[in-house]
C-alpha cells in the first residue's frame, strides 16, 4: 500500500500541484511573520541591552504622555551629584533627550523620518554606552551647535557647516552641524541631534536646572541590582523611578513589542486567510481525484484493501502534499522576511539580513500549519473513499452522492445558521458595546460556517437565475455550461466558497468603513464651525509658536488652541477614570458647536471648573456643581466643580472616555508645558477664507509638520485613515482571490479530465474548439460570479451589524458603498474568465479519437 500511494502521488503531481501552492503562501507568511519579528527582537534586544546605563534614575512614570500633551517628564539636574556620591558608582551623567521636536533645514524641510520613528535631541555625553561614535567634523562647544547621526545627513543631504533649525517646547534656535555620528550598533530608524551638554538642558527642557534622566555607571565589582538598591536608599524610590540596564532593556522591548505585534498579526492575518481558502482548494481537489480513481480504490480493495487502509493511503498523500508545500513554504518564507528586512532598510531601520534568525519554533510551526491544513482538508474526502464497496467501484460508481449527505448539510446548515443568525440579532439589539461586539465575532463565525456548508443546497436555484440568460444569449453552449455547474452542487459550492470567503470580508469592511467615513462627516459638520484647523498630519502637539504666527497673519481673526493632558478624575461612585481632557481658549462657541444638557462654555471654560459628557457623568453619580478630584501629571492635584454637562456623540471626544474638557487657564495651573494639539482659527472681519489661506500657509511655511485645513480637508484626512485599514482589507481580498483563482483552475483542469470522453463526443458531432472554450469560461464565470454573490450578501448582513456596533459609540450613520459591491460582481466575473484560460485552451486542444477513447 505505502508504495502504491507513493505511485499514486507522483503520477497526480502535476493535478496536485496548485493545492500545493496554497499550502506555500500560508506557510510562507507564517514563516516569514516568526522570523521577521525574531531577527527585529533579537537586533533590537542587542541595541538596548548595550546602550542602557547600568543603572537609570527617570521621574516616576504617571499620567504624562509626550505623545498626548508634548509635555516631557524631567527631574533636577543636581540629583547627579548626590548619585555620584553613592558607594559604588563609577560615573553618574544628567542625561537630556526629548522626541517633542522637529527639525528642518533652511529649505524648511524636515530632516526627520517620515515613517513614524522619531527625531530625538539629547546631550552629547560620550560613555561606552552610546549608540553613535564621531566619526566626521568635531563635537558641539556652546549654543548654536550640534551633531547630526549619519543616516540623517546622508538621507537628507545635510553637510558639515550645514544650518538647521530646531524647534523645541521652549522655543526655536539654529545650529550649525559641526559633526556627523555614526551608529555603532543597529539605527532603529530615528533621526538624532546632538547638542553641547551644557546647553542642551536650556535649550530642549527650557531650564538648565532639569534633566529628563541620570545615567549610572556602576564600580567593577558591584552588580547592577545592588547599585540599584543603593542609590534608592539614598535618593528614595517613592520619587523616582530605578531601573537596572536589564530592566531598561525590557522596557524598551515591551514598547517594540507593540509594533512589532501589528506587523505579525497582519502577516499573521494573511496566512490566516490562505489558509482558509488553501482547505477549500484541497478538499475539492483530492474529492475530483478519489472521484476520478474510483476504479483504482476499487481494485484495491478487491485485491484485499481494507477500508482503513485506503483511508490511510489518502491521507498519506495529503500529509507529503503537506510535506512538499511547507518545505517550500519554509524557504519562501525565508525570502519573504529577507524582503521585509530589506523593506525596513529602506524606511530607515537599517536590519542586516545576514544576523536573520531561525528558531527553531519556526519550523515546527510551518510543518504543523503545512501538514495540518493538508491532513485536516484531506480527512472528509479519505473518509468518503474509505467507505465505498469494491464492486460500486469497480462499476465506476459516483463517490460523491447527492442524497443523504445533503440532507446532513441542509440540517448543519440549518442549525447553525440559525444560532448565528440568532447572535448577529443579539448584536443588532445590545445596547453595551463589549456585548455587542462578541456577539458580533460569533455570528460572523456562524454564519459563515452554515453558508460553507449550505453552500451546495444554493447551488442549484441561485445559478439558475445566474444563469437564466446563457441559452439565449449562447445557444446550445450556454445551456451546457450551466448544466456542468449544476452537475455537482457539492463541488461548485466548494469552488465558490473560496471567493465567498473573502468577498465577504471585503462586503463587510466596506460596510463599516463607508458607514464611518458617513458618521464623521456628519459629525464634522455638526460641530466643526470654524473656517480652518491648523494641525499636525499625525496629531502630535506642537510649539505654541506656532500659534503666535498664526495669530501674527494679516487676515487672521479668532484663535481658539486647543491643548491636550491625561488626567486622572476620582467620581462620586468612588471609581477613578484615567482619560484624555482637552482645554480650549476663550469663545470656543464661535470655533465649534457644543450641544450642552447643562450650562454653556462660559461656565465650562471657567477658572477651576470642567464639562463632563452627560451621560457619563449621569453613569457615574456626578452633576453640575459636583466637585471632583482631578490629577494631572506630574502628581499636580485639584478639586474642579463640575460646571457643565454636554451631550457629545462618543465619535466627537477624540477616543477619549467621560469627553472632559476646560478652559486653558485651568490647564496652565496644573499642566503648564503642554503643547498645542490643534488651532481653530476664523478669518477676521472683511477677510474671506479664500484670501486667508494662503497667508496662513506662507506664514507657517518654517513649520513643515502643520498643515492647514478647512471642513473638505478634515474629512479627507478622516477618510485617509480609515482606508488604511481597507486596503489592508483589499490586500487580504487579493491573497484569497488569488488562491480562489487556483481553485477554479484546479477544479476546472480535473474536470475537464474527468469529462475527457464527453468533451470528445462533443467534439466529434460537431462543437466547434471556440465553443467549447466558451463553455469552460461561462461555467467558470456562472461558479465565480455565484461565489460572489454568497459573499457579498453574507457581507452586507455583517456590515450592517458593525455598523450596529459602531452607533454604540457615536457612529450612526449606515452608508451601503454600492459602487464597490457592483465593482466587485463585475470583477468576480472578470475572475472566472481568467481562471478558465488555461482549462479552457487544454480542453480546445484535445484530439478527438483519443478523447473518445479515454477511460
Amino acid at each position: 500500500m505505502l508504495k502504491a500511494t507513493l505511485r499514486s502521488f507522483l503520477a497526480h503531481k502535476g493535478r496536485l500541484a496548485l493545492s500545493a501552492l496554497a499550502v506555500i503562501l500560508s506557510v510562507a507568511f507564517v514563516a516569514g511573520s516568526l522570523i521577521f519579528s525574531d531577527t527585529v527582537t533579537r537586533t533590537f534586544d542587542r541595541l538596548f541591552a548595550s546602550t542602557a546605563a547600568d543603572v537609570t534614575v527617570q521621574p516616576k512614570q504617571d499620567l504624562a504622555s509626550a505623545r498626548t500633551s508634548g509635555a516631557v517628564q524631567t527631574l533636577p539636574a543636581a540629583l547627579r551629584d548626590r548619585v555620584a556620591k553613592v558607594d559604588g558608582v563609577a560615573a553618574a551623567r544628567a542625561d537630556v533627550q526629548v522626541q517633542n521636536i522637529v527639525v528642518v533645514d533652511r529649505h524648511n524641510k524636515s530632516v526627520g523620518p517620515t515613517t513614524g520613528a522619531p527625531t530625538i535631541a539629547a546631550a552629547w555625553n560620550v560613555s561606552r554606552h552610546s549608540p553613535v561614535r564621531l566619526t566626521s567634523g568635531r563635537a558641539p562647544h556652546g549654543p548654536g551647535e550640534a551633531l547630526l547621526d549619519a543616516d540623517t545627513a546622508g538621507r537628507r543631504h545635510v553637510r558639515l557647516g550645514d544650518t538647521l533649525t530646531v524647534q523645541a517646547q521652549p522655543g526655536m534656535f539654529r545650529v550649525r552641524v559641526t559633526g556627523i555620528a555614526t551608529f555603532t550598533t543597529t539605527n532603529p530608524g530615528a533621526a538624532l541631534v546632538y547638542l553641547d551638554p551644557a546647553v542642551a538642558g536650556r535649550a530642549l527642557l527650557g531650564s538648565a536646572a532639569r534633566a529628563t534622566s541620570i545615567s549610572v555607571d556602576a564600580a567593577r565589582g558591584v552588580s547592577d541590582a545592588e547599585l540599584k538598591r543603593r542609590i534608592g536608599t539614598a535618593i528614595g524610590t517613592g520619587t523616582y523611578d530605578l531601573r537596572t540596564a536589564g530592566e531598561q532593556a525590557k522596557s524598551a522591548a515591551a514598547a517594540l513589542g507593540t509594533f512589532l505585534d501589528v506587523i505579525k498579526y497582519v502577516m499573521l492575518g494573511f496566512a490566516g486567510v490562505a489558509l482558509l481558502v488553501g482547505v477549500f482548494l484541497i478538499v475539492n481537489t483530492f474529492s475530483m481525484l478519489i472521484a476520478q480513481r474510483t476504479r483504482e480504490l476499487g481494485l484495491l480493495r478487491a485485491l484485499g484493501a481494507d477500508r482503513r487502509q485506503v483511508r490511510r493511503s489518502v491521507l498519506t498523500e495529503a500529509l507529503l502534499l503537506g510535506l512538499v508545500g511547507s518545505t517550500l513554504g519554509l524557504a519562501a518564507g525565508i525570502g519573504l522576511a529577507f524582503g521585509l528586512i530589506g523593506l525596513m532598510s529602506a524606511f530607515g531601520m537599517n536590519l542586516k539580513a545576514t544576523e536573520m534568525v531561525i528558531g527553531w519554533s519556526t519550523p515546527v510551526a510551518a510543518y504543523v500549519v503545512g501538514l495540518g491544513v493538508t491532513f485536516v482538508a484531506a480527512y472528509l474526502p479519505a473518509r468518503r473513499a474509505a467507505a465505498v464497496s469494491p464492486m460500486a467501484a469497480l462499476a465506476d460508481a459516483e463517490v460523491a452522492g447527492t442524497g443523504k449527505p445533503l440532507k446532513v448539510r441542509a440540517i448543519v446548515a440549518a442549525v447553525v445558521g440559525t444560532a448565528g443568525v440568532a447572535a448577529l440579532a443579539g448584536c443588532a439589539a445590545a445596547t453595551r458595546t463589549a456585548s455587542a461586539a462578541s456577539l458580533l465575532g460569533l455570528g460572523v463565525v456562524l454564519t459563515l460556517i452554515a453558508t460553507v456548508v449550505g453552500g451546495p443546497l444554493l447551488v442549484r436555484p441561485v445559478i439558475r437565475v445566474l444563469g437564466a440568460a446563457f441559452p439565449a444569449l449562447f445557444g446550445p453552449v450556454g445551456r451546457m455550461s450551466q448544466r456542468n455547474a449544476l452537475r455537482n452542487p457539492r463541488r461548485t459550492g466548494a469552488t465558490a466558497a473560496a471567493l465567498m470567503v473573502g468577498l465577504a470580508l471585503v462586503g463587510g469592511m466596506s460596510v463599516a468603513s463607508a458607514s464611518m467615513s458617513a458618521s464623521f462627516d456628519r459629525q464634522i459638520d455638526k460641530t466643526l464651525g470654524a473656517d480652518f484647523i491648523v494641525q499636525n498630519a499625525n496629531f502630535i502637539p506642537f510649539t505654541r509658536q506656532i500659534a503666535q504666527r498664526v495669530a501674527a497673519t494679516p487676515g487672521a481673526g479668532l484663535v481658539v488652541p486647543q491643548r491636550l493632558t491625561r488626567i486622572a478624575v476620582r467620581l462620586p461612585d468612588g471609581s477613578r477614570v484615567e482619560t484624555t481632557a482637552a482645554g480650549y481658549g476663550p469663545r470656543l462657541d464661535d470655533v465649534a458647536h457644543v450641544t450642552y444638557a447643562q450650562g454653556g462654555s462660559t461656565a465650562a471654560l471657567a477658572d477651576g471648573h470642567l464639562a463632563l459628557d452627560a451621560a457619563f457623568a449621569q453613569d457615574h453619580g456626578a452633576r453640575v456643581g459636583s466637585t471632583l478630584p482631578v490629577e494631572f501629571p506630574g502628581g499636580r492635584r485639584a478639586e474642579l466643580t463640575v460646571g457643565a454637562l454636554t451631550r457629545q456623540d462618543q465619535a466627537e471626544d477624540l477616543g477619549s472616555q467621560g469627553g472632559v474638557f476646560f478652559g486653558l487657564g485651568t490647564l496652565e495651573r496644573y499642566a503648564p508645558r503642554g503643547q498645542d494639539s490643534a488651532l481653530f482659527v476664523n478669518a477676521a472681519p472683511g477677510t474671506s477664507p479664500q484670501d486667508l489661506r494662503p497667508r496662513l500657509e506662507r506664514a507657517l511655511k518654517p513649520f513643515p509638520q502643520v498643515q492647514v485645513r478647512n471642513q473638505t480637508d478634515y474629512k479627507k484626512l478622516v477618510h485617509d485613515q480609515i482606508a488604511v485599514l481597507l486596503y489592508l482589507v483589499y490586500a487580504l481580498l487579493g491573497l484569497a482571490i488569488v488562491i480562489a483563482v487556483l481553485g477554479v483552475v484546479n477544479t476546472l483542469a480535473l474536470s475537464v479530465v474527468e469529462r475527457t470522453g464527453e468533451i470528445g463526443l462533443l467534439r466529434a458531432i460537431g462543437l466547434a474548439r471556440r465553443q467549447l472554450r466558451r463553455m469552460i469560461r461561462l461555467e467558470s464565470v456562472v461558479i465565480a460570479v455565484f461565489g460572489a454573490v454568497l459573499g457579498l450578501a453574507l457581507g452586507l448582513v455583517w456590515g450592517v451589524c458593525m455598523q450596529q456596533v459602531l452607533a454604540l459609540r457615536g457612529l450612526t450613520a449606515l452608508a451601503i458603498p454600492w459602487n464597490t459591491i457592483v465593482a466587485v460582481v463585475i470583477g468576480s466575473a472578470v475572475v472566472g474568465v481568467v481562471a478558465a484560460l488555461l482549462p479552457a485552451l487544454r480542453a480546445s486542444r484535445m484530439n478527438v479519437l483519443t478523447a473518445i477513447a479515454h477511460e
